[in-house]
């Protein structure tokens, strides 16, 4: 894996991963890199510096800063600080039902189950048909926190 900085045509700088130099030429030609603020697809690696530590260094701890002096843990941008705000309010105000997510929408919808909040994980085709069948359903933009390592 490897991690480039990349910048739009618009000057919105942001990082992203990809499996090898050419899978990222191939998905830069196809057009399926957006820029993460505005969604322009003309993005180019931009000059980066390597991450490098020395050997006395350590991996930060939860509530350690960066260089700069900012909490890890503190959002690096507006985008950031929304989707955290949307975040801890989708955790606080709904069940986290996991996988059953397609399964327990539809039990409500059909009545068989009590009508509540709640947020989870569905393949494309399961959240295909909730919505085919009229369920309404919206994908988030973040993984649940059990699932970040």
């Amino acid at each position: 894996m490897i991690r480039y900085t990349l910048k739009c045509d618009r000057d919105h700088s942001f990082e992203s991963w990809f499996h090898s130099a050419e899978s990222f030429d191939k998905l830069r030609a196809a057009g399926m890199i957006s820029c993460t603020h505005c969604g322009s697809t003309v993005v180019d690696k931009a000059l980066m510096t390597p991450s490098v530590q020395p050997a006395r260094a350590t991996e930060n701890a939860p509530g350690q800063a960066d260089e700069a002096g900012h909490p890890l843990s503190a959002p690096q941008n507006e985008a950031e600080a929304a989707l955290a705000t949307m975040r801890r309010y989708i955790e606080e105000n709904s069940d986290y039902v996991g996988a059953d997510f397609a399964t327990e929408a539809r039990a409500m919808h059909e009545g068989n189950a009590p009508e509540r909040a709640i947020h989870g994980e569905a393949r494309l085709d399961e959240a295909r048909a909730l919505l085919e069948d009229g369920i309404p359903v919206a994908p988030l933009p973040f993984k649940p926190s059990r699932k970040i390592n």
